[in-house]
């Protein structure tokens, strides 16, 4: 039976990559000469650093770019509150992976609400969609691409 799976990845290598093109792009700027502002790469996301809140809400935007540059969806990208330490300010930005039980359950409803003959079932942080032909997979696809989820979604272990 042919089947396919429905993840939630990004390649961590191009978000380092996206990291080191706006720290490039920082130095560079005229309105951050001077100014202790940097992008620090962790674990689970970006460490943003600046002396200003309005310097954070531009770093922001230079890191969406510099991740649209190198390709990583920017849906993917969740930025947390602003903290104040001393005279300097800090925001974690963190980057969304794997399906969630809530949104994988929403792509289950939606599926079956469309009548498509396929079945889908959550399989830890995916959702594995089968079915008897083809163009009906296919059609599930087109559905969940359609949707707006709030997440970017790729389609793995196409399946004849």
């Amino acid at each position: 039976m042919p089947s396919f799976d429905i993840v939630s990845e990004i390649e961590m290598v191009d978000v380092k990559n996206a990291i080191d093109n706006a720290n490039r792009e920082l130095a560079t700027r005229f309105d951050f000469r001077g100014v202790e502002a940097s992008f620090e790469a962790t674990d689970d996301g970006v460490i943003m650093n600046a002396e200003a809140d309005f310097q954070l809400q531009q770093m922001d935007s230079m890191l969406r770019n510099a991740c649209a540059k190198r390709g990583v969806d920017t849906a993917c990208i969740d930025a947390q509150g602003i903290e104040h330490r001393g005279k300097n300010f800090r925001q974690l930005i963190s980057f969304k992976q794997g399906i969630d039980q809530p949104t994988a359950k929403k792509i289950v409803k939606l599926i079956k609400d469309a009548k498509v003959k396929v079945q889908a079932s959550i399989q830890g942080d995916q959702v594995r969609v089968t079915g008897k032909k083809r163009d009906d997979l296919q059609q599930a696809i087109q559905l969940v691409k359609g949707a707006d989820l709030g997440q970017p979604f790729q389609f793995n272990n196409f399946r004849d």
